[in-house]
């Protein structure tokens, strides 16, 4: 009998929940690990895995679980929670040192309160292709440090998320999402749109979509990419938030 799991995602906003059905081992925790990174793209406020109807076949597999956790808390500061372990996994999760970065809880409810308790505070505006989506932006930054006390992050953040709405407005021309948090010691600013050309945060003449303007993304933020996000991208970047 071939060996697969599947992934039932639930948005309940602003958490999404990720019911795991099947058995999960070497061969399909890299489904897993797939559609738990296309939910983290969306930018929820918490993630929660409920692995009630989940098999554990090879303890191993259960890595899955905090290799997400961990780059969640860098990118996009989502945490992550797991809820309703069968009895043998959650001997296992326990036991092992690098799963118990990620919460276990009992069931889905209490994982969404404890998800709910540790989520960042975050900002989100839809903005459309157009010349004002820039000052508006800029807005919402002065805004968002003004609320969380961060005022020496607004001009770094205002022209960062500037370059990166407006690389929208001139070359995507669709709809965005704007999204703005706060994980101290870093402010995160991110634009999803709906195209699915991906910038290159590598490309060392800044000729990648946006030209020169992403230089100056790459000197200001910690950190910055790309990444596919249901139907098109979301372009991201961390700055110091101290």
């Amino acid at each position: 009998m071939p060996r697969r799991i599947t992934c039932e995602v639930q948005d309940r906003s602003p958490v999404t929940v990720v019911r795991l059905r099947g058995g999960l081992d070497l061969g399909t925790m890299r489904t897993v690990h797939t559609a738990l990174d296309a939910c983290l793209a969306s930018q929820p406020d918490a993630l929660v895995v409920d692995l009630t109807d989940v098999t554990v076949r090879d303890p191993l597999a259960l890595s899955v679980f905090a290799a997400t956790a961990r780059r969640a808390a860098g990118w996009p500061a989502v945490p992550v929670v797991l809820c309703a372990p069968p009895p043998d996994a959650a001997t296992w999760l326990a036991q092992s040192t690098a799963c118990r970065v990620v919460p276990v809880r009992r069931d889905c409810d209490e994982a969404t309160r404890a998800a709910n308790a540790a989520a960042a505070p975050r900002l989100r505006a839809r903005l459309e292709p157009v010349a004002e989506a820039c000052r508006r932006a800029r807005e919402l930054v002065t805004d968002a440090c003004g609320r969380w006390n961060v005022p020496e992050a607004v001009g770094p953040a205002s022209l960062v998320l500037s370059e990166l709405v407006g690389n929208v407005v001139r070359h995507a021309g669709t709809p965005m999402r704007v999204t703005l948090t706060l994980r101290r010691p870093y402010l995160h600013v991110a634009v999803t749109d709906g195209d699915r050309t991906l910038v290159r945060a590598g490309c060392p003449d800044g000729q990648a979509e946006g030209g020169r303007g992403l230089l100056l993304v790459r000197e200001l933020a910690q950190v910055w990419g790309s990444s596919p996000a249901g139907d098109g991208k979301v372009v991201w970047a961390i700055l110091p938030a101290n």
